[in-house]
């Protein structure tokens, strides 16, 4: 099968997808000439966006400098919520330290913080 190899294939390619979407609904047989090519296309266009596009998970830092942000929340008061020393919020904030199982839980309950995230998988 075919791929896109560029940007400019990809973008051709989702203004093809876009041309097609109307003229093919959930009684278009599948054997409708334009219903395989927007299979075809829309594949293609889901394997170059997942390769080039693709977001990562954030890191636990990540999510705990953004959380402070938004809560107006400075370290040590980040700290105080999470029940840790300022110098271990320190240490969470730069990566140096992963929490134990008690402080994620916390950080879990407290700033709506996925697991997945926190225990990064």
């Amino acid at each position: 099968m075919a791929k896109i190899e560029n940007e400019i294939q990809y973008n051709w390619a989702v203004n093809r997808v876009e041309q097609l979407l109307p003229l093919v609904d959930d009684s278009t047989p599948l054997s409708d000439p334009n219903s395989i090519e927007l299979e075809l296309l829309s594949n293609m266009v889901a394997d170059y966006s997942e390769k080039h596009f693709s977001l990562e998970m954030p890191s636990l830092t990540d999510v705990l400098k953004l959380r402070m942000y938004e809560m107006g929340l400075n370290q040590k008061s980040m700290s105080k919520l999470i029940e840790v020393s300022p110098s271990r919020m320190c240490e969470y904030l730069t990566g140096k330290s992963e929490p134990t199982l008690s402080v994620a839980r916390n950080i879990s309950r407290k700033l709506n913080v996925s697991p997945s995230v926190i225990l990064g998988v």
